[in-house]
């Protein structure tokens, strides 16, 4: 296997470096602090052509894989910038309607998301079916050759900027199928329709990206609105997972490598006893080489899973897998650099603290490291099932 990068994927994979000349890790955080979407660096990064990555050319995308959009994402992370947005909207929303929508649908969606006109978010978690989607009981019921749609979800990822949500839900309650897995269908629905409300969740953690509830009473769809086939939707969502694991991979490889490098430069130059760089320290050292190589690991198996997804092979050991190591990594190398930084890491003028929350909360969602490894010892490794 050849793992040098073309000189277009490392165009990419830099690109980060060049935007955040102009839309920098301060930039971010003051969005963060705001909670303000950061729509001058999403419009820079839709003019160059990013948000429609995996797009095809002629819809206003850029025709590319998973192994760009990885790229991509994770050299904007190694600057600090971290864009969820990118995993719900631009992949797990254009990338599914570029795959499976209609010809009008592509029409109707996907010029004006790529151009950053409007937003995509993805809405799937609800208050009773987080990890297990498929008790989800939003339902869309027939009515005649319509739909109508109730139901909640929460922890909807920029929900209030968005124009549009890919809803998951039921056109078949999970009570009257003969399997799990039946009655799923995906509908592009208008937030701004008449019965949707949205209800702001408060957290703690610093990011521009808010989140939100969704409640949907009886609102009116049409077949134009379904992404893929009435009833069969499961298909679909089962292939929009693997990619938000694997980018979630990739922003937690990047902001590991951003922590490790503010670590190196301060430990440098940073002087306690005598004349010597606290960096010479083997007690400072040893942790920060042990989470650089955890992190570069990390970012390989992710480079993996994109390449295995694009090769349009089974991808959910190498997604999995690489969620897995890239959190589990991004929070030891955040956690290294708060030791190396001492009390400056706490500080707002250093900003090393700040990284934490997010990265941490990446251990937990959007799929929590415990079922994760439940996967990996029951699928993979063929371990018996204890639930």
């Amino acid at each position: 296997m050849d793992f040098d990068l073309t000189t277009e994927q490392q165009q990419i994979l830099e690109y980060g470096n060049s935007v955040a000349k102009q839309y920098d890790r301060r930039y971010w955080l003051d969005c963060a602090e705001k909670r303000e979407f950061p729509a001058g660096l999403y419009q820079k990064v839709a003019d160059d052509g990013f948000v429609g990555m995996m797009v095809p050319e002629q819809y206003g995308g850029a025709g590319q894989g998973m192994t760009e959009m990885h790229l991509f994402l994770e050299g904007l992370s190694n600057n600090g910038i971290p864009l969820l947005n990118l995993v719900v909207g631009a992949t797990m929303s254009l990338g599914l309607i570029a795959k499976y929508g209609t010809e009008q649908q592509k029409q109707r969606f996907l010029p004006d998301a790529c151009s950053g006109k409007i937003r995509f978010c993805f809405a799937i978690t609800e208050p009773d079916a987080g990890t297990n989607s498929m008790r989800i009981t939003s339902v869309a019921k027939r009515n005649g050759n319509r739909f109508t749609l109730n139901g909640q979800k929460t922890f909807i990822t920029d929900a209030d900027g968005s124009d549009y949500a890919l809803v998951v839900t039921r056109t078949i309650p999970h009570t009257e199928v003969k399997r799990k897995t039946d009655g799923f269908t995906l509908f592009a629905v208008d937030l701004k329709a008449k019965g949707v409300s949205k209800q702001y969740i408060p957290v703690s953690i610093p990011a521009p990206e808010t989140q939100w509830q969704l409640f949907f009473d009886d609102v009116d769809l049409g077949p134009e609105d379904a992404i893929g086939e009435i009833d069969r939707g499961f298909e679909i969502l089962f292939n929009s997972l693997n990619p938000e694991r694997i980018l979630v991979g990739s922003i937690c490889c990047g902001l590991g490598r951003y922590a490790l490098n503010r670590a190196v430069d301060y430990a440098s130059g940073r002087k306690v006893f005598n004349n010597t760089p606290i960096g010479a320290y083997q007690g400072l050292q040893h942790p920060l080489a042990s989470a650089y190589t955890d992190v570069e690991m990390a970012s390989l198996m992710t480079l993996k899973a994109a390449w295995i997804y694009d090769q349009s092979r089974e991808a959910g050991e190498f997604s999995n897998m690489a969620k897995l190591a890239a959190a589990d990594a991004g929070t030891k190398a955040v956690d290294v650099a708060l030791q190396c930084f001492g009390g400056n890491g706490f500080t707002k003028e250093y900003g090393i603290f700040d990284i934490y929350p997010l990265v941490r909360l990446l251990k937990t969602a959007p799929l929590n490291r415990e079922m994760i490894l439940n996967y990996i010892g029951e699928r993979v490794m063929g371990l018996p099932r204890s639930y």
